[in-house]
C-alpha cells in the first residue's frame, strides 16, 4: 500500500474540509439569489405589516427545539456504543448534516457521523443512523397517510378506488417483504435486520420514538404558524392534513438536501392551491422552512467541519 504523509493527509484533510464548506456556501446562496419565484418584494410589504419580536422568536425556538429534537435522538442511539454528551451530539449532527448537503437524501450524513468514531464501529454507527433517521420517515408515512385521507375526504383528489388499491399495494408489499425475510442479499437478509434492531434495548427505542414524535410536531406545527404569520386563514385540521401529505409526498422522492426546499414546494403548490393559497405565499414558507432548519444548521455544523481534527498516527 501506498504510504501517504501525516502533513499530506492533513492538508488532504483541509482541502476537503473547504470544499464542504464553501460548497454548502455556494449552493445556499445560488438557491436564493437565482430562484425567479421569490418575490422579496412582497415578502418584505408583508414583514413589515405583521412583524413581531414575538412571533420571529417563537419561529426561531421552533428551529432550535427541531434540531435540539434530533441532538437528543442520537445522543440516545449513541450510547449503545458509549454515551456522549449533549454538546458531542450537536457536533456529530451538524458537522454530519454539512457534510451530507451534497449527496442524495442526505447519505453523506452517515459518513460523516462515522468520522468520529473507530473504523471498528463505523458499521455499527451507520446501522444507529439508520434507524435513527428511520423512524422519523416512519412517523412521516403514518401522519402522512391519515393527513392524505382526511384531505381527499375533504376535497376528493383522487378516488376511493385509487385509495384503496394503493394501500393494498402497501399491504401486499409488506407481506412480500416478510414472507421472503429469510433470503439473503450480500449476506444481509430483513430477519437478520429485525434481530439487530431487537439487540438495542427497548428503552431506547421508546425515547427514540418519543423524541421522532416531537421532532414532527415541531417542524409541522413551524410550517403551520408560517401560514398563519402569511395571513392563510384556514381550518386547523384542514392546514395540518396538507402540511403532513406535503412531508409524506416529498420524502418519498429522492433528493438532495440543498434541493429540500424546491421538492416539497413543488409539491406544497399544488395541495394548497387546492386550498386557495398564492403560489409565492407556498414558495416563501418552503424556502423560509429550509432556511430555518437546513441553512442555519448548516452554518453552524460548517464550524464543527473546519475544526474535526483527524486521528494522528499512534
Amino acid at each position: 500500500m501506498i504510504s501517504i504523509p501525516h502533513k499530506a493527509k492533513q492538508f488532504l484533510v483541509l482541502v476537503v474540509k473547504l470544499l464542504i464548506v464553501g460548497g454548502a456556501f455556494y449552493f445556499i446562496y445560488n438557491q436564493l439569489a437565482n430562484n425567479d419565484k421569490l418575490d422579496w418584494q412582497k415578502f418584505i410589504a408583508l414583514f413589515q405589516k405583521n412583524q413581531s419580536v414575538l412571533g420571529i422568536g417563537f419561529i426561531l425556538l421552533l428551529s432550535v427545539l427541531n434540531r435540539y429534537f434530533e441532538i437528543l435522538k442520537w445522543q440516545n442511539l449513541a450510547q449503545v456504543i458509549h454515551k456522549i454528551s449533549v454538546y458531542e451530539s450537536t457536533k456529530q449532527v451538524l458537522a454530519a448534516l454539512t457534510a451530507g448537503i451534497f449527496t442524495p437524501n442526505g447519505v453523506g450524513e452517515y459518513a460523516g457521523k462515522a468520522l468520529y468514531y473507530p473504523k471498528s464501529e463505523a458499521k455499527k454507527v451507520v446501522f444507529l443512523n439508520l434507524i435513527c433517521n428511520g423512524i422519523q420517515m416512519i412517523l412521516t408515512v403514518i401522519f402522512g397517510i391519515f393527513g392524505l385521507l382526511y384531505f381527499n375526504a375533504q376535497f376528493n383528489v383522487i378516488t376511493t378506488r385509487t385509495v384503496l388499491i394503493l394501500f393494498g399495494g402497501f399491504v401486499l408489499i409488506l407481506i412480500i417483504l416478510f414472507s421472503i425475510k429469510k433470503i439473503k442479499v450480500k449476506g444481509y437478509s430483513i430477519e437478520k435486520l429485525i434481530h439487530k434492531i431487537n439487540e438495542i434495548p427497548k428503552p431506547v427505542h421508546q425515547k427514540n420514538i418519543f423524541l421522532g414524535i416531537c421532532r414532527y410536531l415541531v417542524f409541522s406545527h413551524q410550517y403551520y404558524f408560517l401560514f398563519l404569520g402569511f395571513d392563510v386563514d384556514l381550518p386547523y385540521l384542514t392546514l395540518m392534513a396538507a402540511i403532513t401529505s406535503v412531508y409524506f409526498l416529498a420524502s418519498s422522492l429522492p433528493t438532495f438536501q440543498f434541493l429540500d426546499f424546491a421538492v416539497k414546494g413543488s409539491v406544497a403548490i399544488y395541495f394548497f392551491g387546492i386550498l386557495g393559497v398564492n403560489e409565492w405565499i407556498v414558495v416563501f414558507i418552503s424556502t423560509l422552512m429550509w432556511f430555518l432548519n437546513v441553512v442555519l444548521p448548516v452554518v453552524l455544523g460548517s464550524y464543527f467541519v473546519l475544526n474535526f481534527k483527524t486521528k494522528t498516527p499512534e
